[in-house]
């Protein structure tokens, strides 16, 4: 079960990201709310994966769900590029979670 709060985890934080971009663009209620709701609930989720997972692990792993899930959501929807470098490092970031996780 930890591992799924901890990949719900990672989800929010992509949805509080984009609720960051959205408060940029348009500070409405809706741009703040998606703020609020997408780290509290990130936070929460992290929280109870922690109660299982190592702390190394978990944070490195949240951390990489959002730092690619924001990337991907910004090179889909917002316009960023989208050239073969930034590829290649979202992979070496998968690589780096994956050997965290080998090792622990």
């Amino acid at each position: 079960m930890a591992w799924i709060y901890l990949i719900l985890a990672g989800a929010f934080e992509v949805v509080g990201v984009n609720g960051m971009n959205l408060v940029n663009k348009k500070k409405s209620i809706v741009s703040f709310l998606t703020l609020i709701i997408g780290f509290a609930a990130s936070f929460i989720l992290l929280a109870l994966a922690m109660k299982s997972l190592p702390m190394g692990l978990a944070y490195a792993v949240w951390t990489g769900i959002g730092t690619i899930g924001g990337t991907l959501v910004g090179m889909l929807f917002y316009g960023d590029p989208k050239d073969w470098k930034r590829i290649a490092f979202i992979g070496i970031i998968i690589a780096a979670v994956v050997g965290l996780k080998l090792t622990t």
